[in-house]
Parts: C-alpha cells; structure tokens; sequence
C-alpha cells in the first residue's frame, strides 16, 4: 500500500516553515492519541504513528531534503522505524510541548551557567558626582577555585557521568496522561557528578571572597545612574564566564544645592537693606565663590541665574545652571533706637500716596473684591 505523503499527512504546504511543522505535529499527535480515541484505538494508533514518521523526515533538514527530492524512496530505512505504539513515544510530544513550561530541555544535558550579576550600591557627595571621582569597592563575590581549577572535583581526580540521568542532564516524571521533563535533581542539569569533591569548594568550582575592586565614576552622575563593570560579577560554573557587576549611584543630599539633571538650585538669605537699595553678594557655587548683584527693590523669592555654573551631563549636552533664589530676612533683636528707625519709615512708606508695596495692595485689593462678592 502507497504511503501517504508527509505534507499532506501533517496538513502543511511543502514551502511550510519549521514552526509551521512543529506546531502542526503537535496538534495533530495530540488529536490521534489512541487514549483519546477509545472508540477506535487501533485506527488511532496507525494514524499516530504515520504522523510521526512524518514528523521524524520532515523536522530534520537533511532527511526532508531527500525527501523533497526523491519522496519515499529517499528517505526509506530513517522515518519508518516507529514500530508498535508506546508510552514513551507520545511522551515526547509533551515533553516538547510542555518543556519551556516545566523547565525541560529535550533531553540536552544543562552547560556550564554563566555567572550571576552583581548589584553594589554606591553613595557619592555632589561635589564627586559633578566631578567625577575613582572609588575603591569591596565587593563579596563568588570566584573560582584555584585548588580544583574550578571542576569541583578533587585535585587529581574528574567529574563522572550521572548516575540518576545517564549524562543526559534531564529526567523524566509521568503523571498519569502527562509526562514532563526537568533538570537531574542529582547533577543539576549538567549530566555529571563529583564523586570525590574538592576540599576547598566542596565541589561548588567556586569560593566566597571579599574583591577590591577600582571604579571610574565619569563626571556628571546623577542619582538612579548605573555603572557596569564586565566580569566582576560572580564566577560562572566550571569555567563559564563571570557576571557583570553594576554599581549603582545614590547621591547624597548636599547641605546648600539641590539637583535637578544638569541644573544646581540654592536659596541665598539677603538682608532687609540690601533688598530695598540693591547689593554685590557672594554667592558659593561647586566652581568657587561668584559676585551675584542684586539690584534694588528686589523682592523675596526672586530667581537669579549664573549660566554655566551648574552640572555638564554624564551623557553629554550643554553644562547647566545655577538657579539662586533669594530670601530677605527679617531683621530681629532689634534695639529700641532701630525698632524707632523702622517706624519712622513705615510711616515714611504709607504715607504721600505712592504704593510702596505692590503685592500687599494688590492682595489687599482681591480681598476685598472677594468679599463684595460674597455680600452682594
């Protein structure tokens, strides 16, 4: 009797895809498991074992390709081995299926792990983050052992095959209608064992040490910024790259400026006098004193800006500014002769008609507005 061909057994195009194939196979296995056809398990059982002889071909390139040249006679003696039906065949299916899932692999054995990252926390002044600065780190990290050369294996001796998954790295558990795959509980996934473990590791390949390590800071970090330092994570297992390490950058609050990106804002205190007629103050920046002139009349709260006196950012850009904010203070522990003085002025000031306070006159004059309104 004629075989049937594969594409149409599979319900695919002969131009399908691998994912096309695979997904299909799934599906279809799925739907002629005998366990699934009570009514007719013998029927079901042929059918399941021509989908996968049809799979077998047409999964692996180098037998679809005979195949696609010379049909059944190219590829007789490779996809025909099915045999009787069993468990173990339609186990594959799942373990396919439900591998990504549960953490199984196919039966590939687990490589050696790339090492874990590393975070580390680091606290920089303002003056270092605008600047830049090399920090010395102590970091506690997993590296690889010199005694077993990082095999965990005893000078002189090697790592042996598994005896739990025969090297495969992966086990099988059947539940019932299921049957999932997962790591060797034994070996880890890696198909070994240690059968005499090194002394100084106890077989790990690594040890714990405390590192010193020397971080560049670039100028212009900013809190939340992260620095990576490849390599200086923790080792990987016997023999597989290190981790990265990545410092982590908080800024600690600064006693006069606050940050915001590239901009620096201060509040600087000016006397009562030097607000009515106007001033030269010295004003601190992270570059040295500067000059700011006030001028007179100038009101509490007013903003100044000194161009260029702020932070020049680590991922480039113009350097920012320095915003100054001023607040008139006050004057207090007054003697009675200064207390006299002042009252003399405020009479000075309310008197003649001219408004010399213009936010007072005008927030008086809203309240009264305010006030009518609610009357009226």
């Amino acid at each position: 009797m004629a075989k049937e061909d594969y594409y149409k057994l599979l319900g695919v195009e002969r131009n399908a895809s691998d994912a096309e194939i695979k997904k299909s196979y799934r599906s279809m296995a799925m739907k002629f498991h005998p366990d699934r056809n009570k009514d007719n398990p013998e029927a079901a059982e042929t059918k399941f074992k021509q989908i996968k002889e049809a799979y077998e071909v047409l999964s692996d390139a180098q037998k679809r390709s005979a195949y696609d040249q010379f049909g059944h006679a190219g590829v007789d003696g490779s996809g025909g081995r099915a045999g009787g039906f069993t468990s173990e065949s339609f186990s594959d299916v799942f373990g396919d299926v439900f591998g990504d899932i549960f953490g199984g692999g196919g039966g590939k054995q687990r490589g050696a792990q790339r090492g874990s990252d590393l975070r580390y926390n680091l606290e920089l002044t303002l003056e270092e983050a605008v600047s830049g600065t090399e920090s010395k780190l102590r970091v506690p990290v997993l590296v690889a052992c010199k005694e077993c050369d990082s095999t965990g294996a005893k000078k002189g001796s090697s790592p042996v095959i598994c005896s739990t998954c025969h090297g495969h790295g992966q086990v099988r558990m059947q539940q019932g209608f299921f049957s999932v795959q997962q790591a060797c509980p034994t070996c880890r996934g890696t198909g070994k064992q240690i059968k005499d473990p090194c002394g100084v590791c106890r077989g790990d390949g690594r040890v714990q040490e405390t590192k010193t390590l020397s971080a560049k800071i670039p100028a212009g970090v900013d809190t939340g910024d992260r620095i990576r330092l490849a390599g200086e994570g923790e080792a990987g297992e016997r023999g597989a790259p290190a981790g990265d390490l990545y410092v982590q950058i908080h800024v600690k609050d600064h006693a006069i400026f606050t940050r915001d990106g590239a901009n620096l804002y201060c509040e600087v205190p000016i006397s009562f006098g030097s607000a009515c007629l106007g001033d030269e103050i010295s004003v601190p920046t992270l570059q040295g004193k500067v000059m700011l002139k006030v001028p007179s009349e100038t009101q509490t709260g007013k903003l100044f800006r000194l161009r260029g006196k702020g932070v020049k950012p680590v991922r480039g850009g113009a350097v920012g500014d320095l915003i100054c904010k001023v607040n008139i203070e006050t004057p207090v522990h007054l003697t009675k002769e200064q207390k006299a003085l002042i009252e003399q002025l405020n009479a000075s000031l309310t008197g003649g008609g001219k408004q010399h306070s213009p936010q007072e006159h005008s927030w008086t004059d809203g309240v009264k507005s305010f006030f009518d309104k609610l009357t009226g």
